[in-house]
């Protein structure tokens, strides 16, 4: 590998470990390449890449990206995990490798800018999936929210039931009390003693009032001279 090709790498690495979510560091000393391909083919499905680099490359990509705390932990052969995913389920990939192949010891890592030791990365690796913690979490949370609607709909209910019980001993009606009900506008009003409806009043012909005041012209009519016979 060349000079430009070095620096180039150093590039790339440097751009990964300022882009990963978490690294982890492990001594890969005893792994073959068969059992390293299928550790590749698990990382991949929590989005992670897992590489093999000189130390010294290491180093000089961890002073281009700024993550000096990664590089006490590049003694010996070293392979970096680049995490874009879901970090439990990486280090749980390699706890599994190493617990089944018996190699690939953790020398730690690093995690939202924090370092993380080898015991912190097992810890890890023991923690649910990224989708089943998000799924406790919202239990957890929805827990109370459907215990408070229980209890409403529960006093609701009752309150209903209370209701229903005084209503039907008739403490409670749909109208007011009879001496504080209103008239009601159809009933129509009874007559003083001795006056006369308006109603019948207005039926009565106008001419009433003549009935008493006869015409003179109704008496008898006084004899007029008889025309005298010529």
């Amino acid at each position: 590998m060349n000079r430009d090709q070095k620096a180039a790498l150093v590039e790339e690495l440097a751009g990964q470990l300022q882009s990963a979510e978490a690294i982890f560091a492990v001594d890969y000393r005893g792994i073959s390449v068969s059992a390293a391909a299928d550790l590749r083919t698990r990382l991949r499905e929590a989005e992670t890449v897992f590489r093999v680099v000189k130390n010294s490359l290491t180093e000089r990509a961890s002073d281009a990206a700024g993550v000096e705390a990664l590089k006490p932990m590049l003694e010996g052969p070293t392979a970096l995990a680049f995490v874009a995913g879901d970090a439990a389920l990486a280090a749980k990939a390699l706890n599994d490798a190493a617990r089944s192949l018996g190699t690939l010891e953790f020398k730690g890592g690093l995690m939202d800018g924090n370092s993380l030791s080898a015991d912190d990365v097992r810890t890890i690796a023991r923690l649910p999936a990224r989708e089943v913690l998000h799924g406790q979490l919202v239990g957890t949370i929805a827990a109370p929210l459907t215990g408070l609607v229980r209890t409403l709909n529960a006093m609701i209910a009752g309150l209903a039931i209370q209701l229903g019980q005084i209503a039907e001993q008739g403490l409670v009606t749909g109208s007011a009390p009879a001496s504080e009900a209103e008239p009601e506008a159809d009933a129509p009003a009874e007559p003083e003693a001795g006056a006369t409806p308006e109603h019948e009043a207005a039926a009565e012909p106008e001419q009433a009032p003549q009935e008493s005041e006869q015409p003179e012209t109704d008496a008898a009519p006084e004899p007029a001279d008889e025309p005298k016979e010529e």
